[in-house]
């Protein structure tokens, strides 16, 4: 840091002395301190727009740009939570709801959808009515299944460019809560009372929920940007029954 700053006061002094030095040749050879002082006067009345501009333009579309670099690095992030852990979870989650068939319909995503068609079904994920029911074997299943995830998760929670995706942000930790909730409950998992599998319920739903509204936030990004990821993405539809990643002619 001091010898930033050293560098920097360098460079400063250097052209304050280059600045004086134009101005006092610019005396000699002409002779006239009042034009001197009139366009100098004149300069720096201008130098408080020309750093409005810097400030507020310019540094506004640098941020701009920097932000969208970091929102393509964090989809990035997204896509290999979803290949990883996220499909699979969506398809296992299908089966503790029982109007999750309503919701399928919903979310059946193909290369026709416009940006109206995201917006609608992120709409309507978020105001889903869910209808839990809670099998105890699956859930047994679930929990060791999230287990075994969980150095993946942790290894996304630790990545500091997540502070700029809340609702990604929400989802993992809503996913690394469930999965502490289920293994604390260790071998009682299946004799628990009807109120803590009530709790556990709305801890499934909270998840499903975020976890739903991102993954079609996310396929939303692919097809603008990566038609060729959303294609593949559009046939493993972990919400239609009948996706199929083969392609069949006509």
């Amino acid at each position: 840091m001091k010898k930033i700053f050293s560098w920097t006061l360098n460079l400063s002094l250097l052209f304050i002395a280059a600045s004086a030095l134009t101005y006092t040749l610019h005396y000699l050879i002409f002779h006239d301190a009042h034009h001197i002082f009139i366009y100098m006067i004149g300069d720096f009345g201008f130098l408080f727009i020309d750093v409005l501009l810097v400030v507020l333009l310019i540094e506004r579309i640098l941020a701009r740009k920097e932000k969208q670099a970091l929102m393509k690095k964090l989809n990035m992030v997204i896509g290999s939570f979803f290949s990883e852990v996220g499909l699979n979870l969506l398809n296992k989650f299908n089966t503790f709801v029982k109007n999750s068939d309503y919701l399928a319909e919903k979310l059946k995503v193909n290369s026709k959808w416009e940006k109206k068609h995201f917006n609608e079904a992120i709409k309507a994920a978020k105001n889903f009515k869910y209808e839990m029911k809670l099998d105890k074997d699956r859930l047994c299943e679930l929990r060791d299944y999230l287990v075994s995830k969980r150095p993946f998760l942790l290894r996304l929670l630790e990545n500091p460019n997540l502070l700029e995706h809340d609702d990604f942000t929400d989802l993992l930790w809503a996913v690394f809560h469930l999965s502490e909730e289920l293994e604390f409950r260790g071998d009682r998992l299946k004799s628990l009372p009807d109120k803590d599998y009530e709790h556990l319920a709305n801890d499934l739903k909270r998840a499903y929920s975020q976890i739903t509204t991102t993954w079609i936030s996310y396929m939303k990004h692919m097809k603008k940007s990566y038609p060729f990821l959303f294609s593949l993405a559009s046939r493993v539809n972990p919400m239609d029954p009948q996706a199929s990643p083969v392609i069949y002619g006509d």
